[in-house]
């Protein structure tokens, strides 16, 4: 992600913080929204996602829910430590994810 920001700069910033915020927030979609299970292209939808090419697309839930209870405290764990490595990536302090938020909208283009 570093060598990402030193060579797309503001453009990489923009993406992490957004992917950040998607993935730190599991409770504005009822679950947490990962690469892997975000829509990306109108015309292939609703296969157009990365979960939704697996061989059984409702493996990974199954896996979260029952292999390893990845459950509420879970999930703050794993956004915890998202705001964590944001922070240090963009030298910014964010313990929540509307600081995120904001410091992602401050990133918009002019």
């Amino acid at each position: 992600m570093r060598r990402a920001i030193e060579r797309f700069g503001e453009e990489a910033r923009r993406a992490f913080s957004k992917i950040g915020v998607l993935m730190a927030s599991p409770h504005r979609a009822g679950k947490p929204l990962h690469p892997t299970n975000l829509h990306v292209n109108k015309k292939l939808f609703p296969n157009d996602t990365i979960q939704s090419r697996l061989p059984d697309p409702k493996w990974l839930e199954r896996w979260l829910d029952e292999q390893i209870a990845f459950d509420g405290e879970w999930e703050r764990k794993v956004s915890r430590m998202i705001l964590k490595n944001l922070s240090l990536l963009f030298g910014q302090p964010m313990e929540t994810v509307q600081q995120l938020n904001r410091f992602r909208k401050s990133l918009a283009p002019a």
